[in-house]
């Protein structure tokens, strides 16, 4: 998926959500919780949280990347969730739907969403989170054959910050512009493969 794809969306929206009414504080590293029933079909899952200490005691370890450090000094805290499924499509796309609710209701802006691709969704959702008229929220939701990506990141930071965390602290690694598929990430077979797949279920 094309990064530009997901930026430019909410570099575009963020002067429309400024202009909002503002939400009430959230709880550091808040997260639906809808996020979890992801995990009931996962074949794995790992999640993990960092706050700020833990945060730049890792920055420490790559000294050489100055712009990690600064992104790092102004972050409250990481929080991680990767689910595995064992074939394409296997994930409730219910469960999304009860994600993007939690987010509308707690008052997150919505301004990037996936879209249903051979029958299940594909891409990024992106929801910010404002206070005082500034980003102290930002989460993202990769959705892709096989498996779910999602990170929350608190505190001072800017969608452009993303791309210094790519890479870093299980966010997800980015090159050339492109999201790069994490190990086990299953690509999408051609459609004329996938009822031969679908039939017999990947081992």
């Amino acid at each position: 998926m094309k990064l530009l794809r997901v930026l430019l969306p909410m570099l575009l929206s963020l002067p429309v959500a400024l202009a909002q009414t503002q939400p009430a504080p959230l709880q550091q590293n808040w997260y639906p919780q809808a996020i979890e029933a992801f995990g009931q079909n996962a074949t794995s899952r790992t999640e993990f949280s960092f706050d700020h200490s833990m945060l730049v005691m890792a920055a420490k370890s790559d000294q050489e990347d100055e712009s990690l450090r600064r992104v790092i000094a102004g972050i409250d805290g990481i929080s991680v969730h990767r689910f595995k499924f064992q074939g394409p499509g296997m994930f409730d796309p219910r469960v999304l739907g009860d994600v993007r609710h939690e987010y509308n209701m707690a008052g997150w802006q919505h301004i990037g969403n996936a879209h249903d691709k051979y029958g299940y969704p594909q891409g990024a959702d992106v929801w910010i989170h404002l206070e005082h008229n500034t980003i102290r929220n930002i989460a993202v939701l990769f959705t892709s054959a096989n498996q779910v990506n999602f990170f929350s990141v608190s505190g001072s930071i800017s969608p452009i910050d993303l791309l210094h965390l790519s890479g870093h602290l299980g966010i997800p690694k980015i090159q050339g512009g492109v999201i790069v598929a994490g190990p086990g990430n299953a690509p999408v077979p051609p459609m004329h493969e996938r009822s031969d797949q679908e039939a017999s279920p990947v081992q």
